[in-house]
């Protein structure tokens, strides 16, 4: 009955021509344009960002608040892909101050241990038994065959994920474009460099795969992924001249696993990511020109394709109805994407923590500061007006935090 009545309320409120057209116009915005080629005349007046950090994107909101009323040439999804120490992380930067876009760095588990109150949880590792304790990308580098490595790289898949909807999530309720250093389309090139230097287990190289299958196809992708190309040599040569302890001294970044990592990217990642999104590639060896960069940018026709292709499929929509239930599910439904990696993982040993264990886990981390209750309800770290609080935030978005280790 409620389908019922939901079909025939998008009939009413969204079947008309108007809107049918309005909606092919931003479908059919060509390119991307850049702050100084672009005049604030150029676009209409757009209703303010939707605040979908802490307020629901409902039905009812469905009627009012039009999704593509947002969306112009720069609502897009970007992806700056590339080794490691190739400059990518300056670059983004760069690129979404002149597209005035969000940038968003590099997903890493600092998202994660640090909490809403700035409290970094790895504080607190000499508390817990050895299995619970924190393993994050600088611990990786130092010993790269603990047996944390495969519960890091899979925690790393889902704070990649994570990010992604939130970029999703930030496009459909601002209309303002995203950027992102690396994305989780290209997580697998770390996993399978991994596999290949025999940091993962068979068993933890297919739960890894079971996860990423289960949740990949829940996205859409990238619009454009620029990818900044540095040879082997290079890279080690970068790495040395930074001369960060970690990544020097690392095990890890040798020319083996980089090798792997370069013939992923270039035979498999960007191989079928170009099936759906642009691509522009870059020899980025000496950096390059990011004013030239742009000028790629702005000459790509987004919509030069015809409705049987492939490219740019996911984004193609032209009823007002089917914008919103899309903002809806990444604005209101992060959890439900999240939860297919939220499953024991009782066939791979490395990932299980015994019960006794886990309890001591718990009960120290309900001690943390700002743990011990919901965010917003910690007076002990600052939190005021408890009393009259009614509700927690309305969905857990990932902090903006540079990364602290490898990040180029």
């Amino acid at each position: 009955m409620s389908s019922l009545i939901r079909v025939n309320l998008r009939r009413i409120l969204f079947n008309n021509d108007n809107l049918l057209d309005a909606t092919r116009n931003i479908k059919l915005s060509r390119s991307i344009t850049s702050r100084s080629t672009r005049s604030v005349t150029d676009s209409p007046h757009k209703p303010k960002p939707w605040p979908y950090q802490n307020k629901s994107y409902t039905l009812l909101n469905y009627f009012f608040d039009k999704t593509t009323a947002r969306l112009d040439e720069n609502s897009k999804i970007i992806v700056v892909d590339g080794p490691v120490a190739s400059g990518k992380t300056k670059f983004a930067k760069q690129l979404a101050s002149e597209l005035e876009m969000l940038y968003l760095p590099e997903a890493n588990l600092d998202m994660v241990y640090i909490n809403s109150y700035g409290y970094d949880l790895r504080k607190l590792d000499a508390l817990l038994p050895e299995s619970c304790r924190s393993f994050d990308v600088m611990d990786f580098l130092r010993n790269p065959k603990h047996r944390h490595t495969a519960r890091f790289q899979i925690q790393q898949y889902i704070v990649r994920l994570s990010q992604y909807v939130d970029a999703l999530a930030h496009l459909f309720s601002t209309g303002q474009g995203v950027i992102l250093d690396r994305s989780v389309y290209s997580d697998f090139v770390f996993t399978e460099a991994m596999f290949a230097q025999g940091y993962l287990s068979k068993l933890a190289h297919k739960k890894y795969y079971e996860f990423r299958d289960c949740t990949i196809g829940e996205l859409l992708r990238p619009h454009l992924v620029i990818y900044l190309d540095v040879p082997v040599p290079k890279i080690l040569e970068n790495i040395k001249k930074r001369s960060i302890s970690y990544e020097k001294d690392s095990p890890v970044l040798n020319s083996q696993y980089l090798g792997v990592m370069e013939k992923q990217y270039k035979q498999n990642y960007l191989k079928e990511i170009s099936k759906h999104a642009e691509l522009l590639v870059y020899d980025w060896s000496d950096e390059g020109d990011v004013e030239i960069v742009i000028e790629d940018i702005e000459r790509i026709d987004f919509n030069r394709y015809d409705i049987q292709d492939p490219h740019l499929k996911d984004w193609v929509y032209y009823q007002e109805e089917e914008w919103a239930c899309l903002r809806h599910k990444y604005a209101d439904q992060k959890d439900s994407i999240l939860n297919y990696c939220n499953v024991p993982c009782y066939e791979v040993p490395e990932l299980i923590v015994e019960a006794l264990e886990a309890d001591t886990y718990h009960k120290v981390m309900a001690e943390a500061p700002g743990e011990q209750y919901e965010i917003g309800y910690n007076s002990a770290v600052g939190d005021k007006g408890i009393l009259f609080k009614t509700s927690i935030p309305h969905r857990d978005t990932l902090p903006l935090r540079e990364r602290r280790s490898v990040s180029d």
